[in-house]
């Protein structure tokens, strides 16, 4: 990997870029944990559909032609995900990548860190906690329920993050896994690396097969603007 600039931000996605839970299945989360609680609330929703809108093949706010609260239904969602979480870090099933150690690295090379991810911010919390990354990033942005449709590949919650920082997406980069992260961040003007951890996503601007080959970058860029300047 080889950079054309020193970002002044970097913008990490949190699940499956930093951390990652063993043996997920994620229409077995939905039926067993998710749907029970959504049917005790009253809200009738098979996977088939909440996949579209989890997925934003529909949008969110769909679910309102049902009788649904969107903003409700996700509230709802979240705090089962936290509850899960919870549990998957009691059978050891919570884990983090082993490149991870490289953050303080990146943190040392960047001005300002933050976390942009679908999930809400509390769980996104929750799992930052759980392995001490939460020291490394500047700020953390979850998903906004004044704006459900706002999250990846819908750039809203990127080009939030930059502002509450100050930072143009033109000097910034965001590393993630999916396609929602090449896709959002390239909408919000953002360059993006893909981090390869389940196989390459096209359309990025740059690939990575580890967070170390990030920081092997970044100093790369940072030595040769060090020596452009003659010191």
């Amino acid at each position: 990997m080889k950079l054309d600039f020193l970002p002044k931000a970097i913008i990490f996605d949190v699940d499956e870029t930093l951390v990652y839970y063993e043996d997920y299945n994620h229409r077995e989360w939905f039926e067993k944990w998710v749907l029970p609680e959504l049917k005790r609330r009253g809200m009738e929703l098979d996977y088939k559909l909440y996949s579209k809108t989890a997925r934003l093949e529909l949008p969110r706010s769909y679910v309102k032609k049902l009788g649904i609260d969107p903003v409700e239904m996700w509230k709802v969602i979240d705090s089962v995900n936290l509850r899960f979480r919870r549990a998957m870090v009691l059978k050891g099933r919570v884990k983090r990548f082993q490149d991870v150690d490289a953050m303080e690295e990146i943190r040392i090379l960047t001005p300002k860190l933050l976390t942009v991810t679908n999930a809400s911010e509390e769980c996104s919390r929750f799992v930052l906690n759980l392995f001490d990354l939460e020291k490394y990033f500047d700020l953390i942005v979850g998903k906004d329920y004044s704006n459900i449709d706002g999250v990846k590949p819908n750039p809203y919650l990127i080009e939030k993050a930059l502002k509450a920082i100050g930072v143009s997406p033109r000097v910034a980069l965001l590393v993630g896994d999916s396609i929602n992260d090449v896709k959002g961040g390239r909408r919000a003007g953002v360059r993006v690396v893909n981090l390869q951890r389940f196989g390459r996503v096209e359309g990025a601007d740059f690939y990575a097969r580890t967070l170390w080959e990030i920081v092997e970058a970044l100093e790369d860029v940072a030595y040769g603007e060090a020596t452009d300047s003659g010191l």
